[in-house]
C-alpha cells in the first residue's frame, strides 16, 4: 500500500476523524472507502453515458408471434 499526504483545514480533519470514530473506523479506513467509491462512480458514469448514447438501439428485435418463434 502506498502512502500519500493530503492538506485540509484542521477543523475539517477533526470533524472527519470524529465521524469516522462514530462509525468505528479510522480516518484512513474512511478515506480508502471514499477513494474506492469515487473511482467506482467514475466507471458507473461512463457506463451510464454509453447507455445514453446507445439508447436509440432496439435490443428486443422485432415482435414475433408464438407461431413465428416456434418456427425457429
Amino acid at each position: 500500500m502506498r502512502n500519500i499526504t493530503l492538506s485540509a483545514d484542521e477543523s475539517l480533519i477533526e470533524s472527519a476523524r470524529e465521524r469516522a470514530r462514530e462509525q468505528n473506523k479510522t480516518l484512513n479506513q474512511a478515506f480508502r472507502e471514499w477513494l474506492e467509491d469515487y473511482t467506482r462512480r467514475e466507471g458507473v458514469q461512463a457506463i451510464e453515458s454509453l447507455y445514453e448514447r446507445l439508447r436509440y438501439v432496439n435490443l428486443s428485435g422485432p415482435k414475433m408471434t408464438r407461431e413465428q418463434m416456434n418456427e425457429r
